[in-house]
């Protein structure tokens, strides 16, 4: 019995090794990629590289990049979850709400974080005791989530005028010439990225999504961490939508539609895989960078809406097929 676990775990050690190489090649070419679209859209607009431009799609992916981190946690320990976009709707509908019921904003932003940090926990619940798979349970929630915001405000937007300045700062100010809600999103990324290469909970990620039985048996408790990752990825969607609130002092019920096919889509382009075990925080940012680009260039192009969908549904069938045939390579 010993023996065959220390072959596994030398397998183990020469397939992260080569997991390794296969993902630092995605980034660099994604890099590459990116610079790429750059420099012909450089040529093909005058407006791209703008300082106009740039800010507003650093801005538009960064609350969206938010929640690709903890989509990326999740993703790499065999998790996902579909209810990204209606939970960080629900955020701001429960926020807004308490806010306009006489509560400090601050407070009600806490509490509205806290719900959905308890939304992950429940999802987390169903997938680790009950045993139900993170697809269904997320399914479900993402549906209930989205109703309840359309419930609670009638399907119509939560005008939040009165909200005090130094809370919007969070979401409109700027220090210097860069928005303060880029600064939160790269401290959201540097942590979770270090956290994820050094700290030995979040190694621990990796080597369940790998092999949950073989991580287990090695004294993993997987479905801790299982729970862990869920209900981290929730409560970012939390943070996400309060401080999309604050950007545009209101709280929109249909925020978040379609963003759970956008999260993931950044996340398997920049290496995460669907299998679990594998991506990078760093690969999952450059590819909501790559998405962001995309759509800002079809924009600028004047390419018809229907188009952007069908583009955008391009891209993500081709990152999963490419994360499905390494999946066959290393196996």
């Amino acid at each position: 019995m010993e023996q065959s676990v220390n072959i596994g775990a030398v397998d183990d050690s020469k397939e992260h090794s080569l997991l390794g190489r296969l993902i630092r090649m995605r980034e660099t070419g994604l890099i590459v990629i990116i610079l790429a679209l750059f420099i012909g859209m450089s040529f093909a607009s005058p407006y791209f590289l703008t300082w106009v431009n740039i800010r507003a799609m650093t801005m538009a992916f960064a609350v969206e990049g938010i929640v690709v981190v903890g989509m990326t946690v999740l993703l790499i320990s065999g998790g996902i979850d579909l209810s990204v976009g209606s939970v960080t709707a629900l955020a701001g509908v429960i926020a807004g709400w308490l806010f306009l019921q006489g509560i400090d904003p601050w407070v009600a932003s806490a509490m509205a974080i806290f719900a959905c940090t308890a939304i992950g926990s429940f999802m987390g619940f169903f997938t680790t005791r009950i045993g139900l798979h993170h697809f269904i349970v997320s399914l479900a929630i993402m549906v209930i989530a989205r109703g309840i915001c359309l419930l609670a405000t009638g399907g119509r937007p939560i005008g939040l005028y009165t909200l005090p300045p130094e809370f919007k700062f969070i979401g409109q100010g700027s220090i210097g010439p860069i928005p303060v809600v880029i600064i939160i999103f790269f401290v959201v990324v540097i942590a979770a990225d270090f956290m994820l290469r050094r700290t030995t909970m979040f190694r621990k990620v990796f080597y369940t999504g790998s092999n949950e039985k073989a991580a287990a048996y090695s004294g993993i408790r997987t479905k801790k961490v299982v729970f862990l990752t869920t209900t981290l990825c929730s409560a970012l969607c939390g943070f996400a939508g309060i401080i999309y609130m604050a950007r545009f002092g209101s709280a929109q019920p249909t925020f978040g539609l379609g963003m759970e096919l956008n999260v993931i889509a950044a996340a398997v382009i920049g290496g995460a895989s669907l299998n679990g075990g594998s991506g990078s925080i760093f690969g999952a940012i450059l590819g909501t960078v790559l998405l962001s680009v995309v759509s800002s260039s079809l924009a600028l192009l004047d390419v018809s809406v229907y188009w952007q969908d069908i583009i955008r549904g391009s891209i993500l069938l081709a990152a999963v097929t490419i994360d499905h045939y390494l999946n066959k390579k290393r196996r």
